[in-house]
């Protein structure tokens, strides 16, 4: 069962905007309560949709260049990519039903 890949600004170019399958990036910190929330979320979607789909995530404390390149001004903040192009952006902890039919467009 696949799991979230963690992304740095090195290894971001060809886990996200290299990959042939779509990804979901989490941008994300571990004193945040939110992230904590959707994090089971993500590795249940990670799992069900292995080979499918991506999801990544970037530590914003760690990587903060890239959470700035990508404007997250908020955590979590989850970009949708597919072909290296952000297709849908979404703030906060939402469900996983939301963040499926966010997904589902890009497969």
């Amino acid at each position: 069962m696949a799991a979230p890949r963690t992304v740095t600004g090195d290894t971001f170019k060809s886990d996200v905007l290299d990959n042939t399958l779509p990804v979901i990036v989490d941008f994300w910190a571990t004193w945040c309560p939110p992230c904590r929330m959707v994090a089971p979320i993500l590795e249940e979607i990670a799992g069900e949709y292995d080979n499918r789909a991506v999801v990544c995530k970037v530590d914003v404390d760690q990587n903060e260049s890239l959470a700035q390149q990508y404007n997250v001004r908020s955590i979590p903040t989850l970009l949708f990519v597919k072909n290296g192009e952000v297709k849908d952006q979404v703030t906060g902890a939402l469900p996983k039903s939301e963040l499926v039919a966010r997904l589902t467009p890009l497969l």
